[in-house]
């Protein structure tokens, strides 16, 4: 199929090998002109660099864009994904997955500000970011052409691409030990994939956790941090206010310190394949830990238990892409709704890849000490128990009268011809404590 003539392209660049091949690749294929856009998103990484390399690469001074995404990513992306505890395949914390909305967002911004018709990323045709970062750009801005340079050359090897590299002066940093692995990066997680991870069976080398220290090696001593939240949302620690990236920040390095947030999985892509994976979550895990214990005192039974309900098909939407879905956003409406009195503070404790609930307080709890002491109380009748249990038991006690042979399957036939017998003459309780098998005399 012909290529689509373009004029201008935005390009996701970080600036290291693959994307910077990508910049060279796209003025020789589509003889177009390429803006480049660099996110710092708090990878750990100086992203400055990625302007002179850009320079060097013949691109114009005004073409080139580099802009602190932090506040914004954990501000209108992380903290409203984690208002829904959202976990994939219940494990995966969705690092990855929460930053590509925002960069797709950015490229098609930048489109528009300099007139661009295309934009393009360095995902490749194997993994789910090809789909994140497209579907952002359609559901932004269908009109722009999507250049995946993965699903159009011939580059597929390490080799091709350092040799493709040589041949147009493009450099090659040599600055020590290459990590073996795929790494992504950014304030919420980073990620390996790739190399020895391949086989599900390999435990992964001590060295390749870069974040956090070895839970065998972490501090003897527990620590105690108390997060303070409003609307969900976190916004202290021990009493200090702190912006969302500086808080998230500041989780990290608690969880590093402990090391907290390991995990090592095997997962479904979007793509069809399972992929191993392992990941690095400190600030995350233990926020995720807060948030569900300041909402186990603030939310009602049901409102806690639908939103439960509703978080793996959230975590999903997210995982394929599907942020700017209309059905991601109106499940954000409601879990957003519940969140209105998740207020007050979490004490956690800290120590060894461990995060313990060790205390919780609210202003808006609805835990009643009166009504859950197990000490004499004057708000609760326990004789109003037996109408609610009678009440529930209904629907059985009419199952087993009209359709008794479901009753035999249950509990043998033997059993079943003395419930029947005894349904008029003994109480309910009294029949479910025979069908459990308590208060049973002991034979002479």
């Amino acid at each position: 199929m012909a290529k689509k003539e373009v004029k201008k392209v935005v390009l996701a660049y970080s600036g290291g090998l693959d994307t910077s091949i990508i910049l060279k690749w796209l003025q020789d294929e589509y003889d177009c002109e390429v803006v480049t856009f660099t996110a710092d998103l708090g990878q750990g990484e100086e992203v400055e660099p990625a302007r002179q390399k850009a320079l060097d690469l013949g691109i114009k001074p005004e073409n080139i864009f580099i802009e602190d995404l932090r506040e914004e990513f954990v501000r209108d992306f992380v903290f409203p994904m984690f208002r829904a505890n959202a976990i994939y395949e219940g494990e995966y914390l969705l690092g990855t997955s929460i930053a590509r909305p925002l960069i797709a967002k950015k490229q098609v911004e930048i489109a528009r500000k300099v007139g661009a018709d295309a934009v393009a990323h360095g995902a490749t045709g194997k993994g789910n970011d090809q789909v994140r970062f497209e579907l952002g750009y359609l559901a932004l801005n269908p009109e722009l052409t999507v250049i995946a340079p993965w699903r159009e050359w011939d580059l597929n090897s390490r080799e091709k691409l350092l040799a493709y590299a040589e041949e147009h002066g493009i450099p090659i940093e040599k600055k020590g030990k290459k990590s073996p692995y795929s790494m992504d990066a950014n304030l919420l997680h980073i990620s390996y994939e790739g190399q020895i991870l391949e086989d599900p069976a390999a435990e992964p080398e001590e060295d390749m956790w870069l974040w956090t220290t070895s839970p065998e090696k972490a501090p003897d001593t527990p620590e105690y941090i108390t997060i303070g939240f409003e609307k969900g949302d976190p916004v202290s620690i021990n009493g200090e206010a702190l912006s969302p990236a500086t808080l998230l920040k500041r989780l990290n390095d608690y969880g590093n310190k402990h090391g907290i947030g390991r995990i090592d999985i095997v997962e479904n892509r979007m793509v069809g394949m399972k992929a191993r994976g392992c990941y690095e979550t400190p600030g995350g895990t233990i926020l995720l830990k807060a948030h569900r214990a300041i909402e186990s005192i603030t939310l009602d039974r049901e409102e806690a238990h639908l939103k439960d309900e509703m978080m793996p098909r959230y975590a999903k939407l997210i995982y394929n892409g599907m942020w700017w879905s209309p059905e991601r956003r109106m499940m954000q409406a409601a879990i957003d709704a519940t969140q209105e009195n998740v207020n007050g503070e979490v004490r956690l404790k800290l120590y060894k890849g461990n995060v313990i609930v060790v205390g919780r307080t609210s202003p808006t709890s609805l835990y009643s000490e009166e009504h859950s002491t197990f000490e004499e109380d004057e708000v609760y009748n326990q004789k109003d128990a037996e109408g609610f249990i009678r009440l529930n038991a209904l629907r059985f006690v009419i199952e087993g009268k009209k359709q008794p042979h479901r009753i035999e399957s249950l509990v043998g036939e033997e059993e079943a011809d003395v419930c029947r017998i005894e349904t008029k003459s003994v109480t309910i309780c009294e029949r479910i404590k025979r069908f459990f098998g308590f208060g049973k005399k002991e034979e002479a």
